[in-house]
């Protein structure tokens, strides 16, 4: 499964963005990750496909809402309250378990940067 990551852009503190993840094919799980400048790449939020399951890190939860279409393969991160440390470049991946560790996703997207002025 290939996957494209779009939706990235330059928004001020407060602002929201949304996220587009578009696979090729049919997923299980579409997990969304982040990594910041001299960081290293951190779980943000995970849902099911099949069953619309979710998990959010901690450092979102309550500002960032993550949603598939009907059909399951585009998977969306709409994200709300955005703050200066949210900046990042944003990767979506698809894997078979529903989970945080990145080593189950086996397919990743190109990463879309995600820019929070204060």
């Amino acid at each position: 499964v290939q996957l494209q990551a779009s939706g990235g852009g330059l928004v001020q503190a407060g602002g929201s963005l949304r996220l587009s993840c578009a696979a090729s094919g049919r997923t299980s799980n579409m997990g969304w990750f982040r990594q910041a400048p001299g960081k290293e790449r951190e779980f943000v939020a995970v849902i099911n496909t099949a069953f619309g399951s979710k998990d959010y890190a901690d450092a979102v939860k309550g500002r960032f809402t993550v949603s598939r279409d009907n059909v399951g393969n585009t998977v969306y991160l709409q994200m709300s309250s955005l703050k200066p440390e949210d900046t990042a470049v944003y990767y979506c991946a698809t894997g078979r378990f529903f989970a945080r560790r990145q080593s189950v996703f086996d397919s990743w997207g190109q990463g879309t940067l995600v820019t929070v002025s204060s």
